[in-house]
């Protein structure tokens, strides 16, 4: 009985791990490539907006909000700003907003 609740655990432990989501860290350097290509015409560079009604992320507009909130605007689009769902992948957006977070870092006064 017990090596049955023993193999019983282990298959399950198994089947678990095998079903598990590998979680990448955000890189801010990729973020900065891709801000750079996709986000600057509108968001300016370095975080400063240059078009009225976006965001000035230079000075930590909607940088409040936890990443997964960020990630559903990049990848539904809001207001203006399009959908870069099959544009870009959920890593890509999330090395984008984590390239968002050091701007206010570098800008510690705005």
């Amino acid at each position: 009985m017990l090596q049955h609740r023993l193999s019983m655990a282990l298959i399950t432990a198994a089947l678990l791990l095998g079903n598990a989501v590998v979680a990448y860290a955000a890189d801010p350097g990729k973020g900065a490539k891709i801000y750079a290509t996709h986000c600057s015409g509108c968001h300016g560079e370095g975080g400063v907006s240059n078009m009225p009604g976006t965001p000035d992320f230079s000075r930590r507009e909607r940088l409040f909000q936890p990443d997964m909130v960020l990630l559903a605007s990049i990848r539904d689009g809001v207001s203006v700003m399009p959908a870069y769902k099959g544009l870009l992948s959920d890593q890509e957006m999330l090395d984008v907003i984590a390239y968002l977070r050091t701007l206010t870092s570098l800008n510690p006064l705005r």
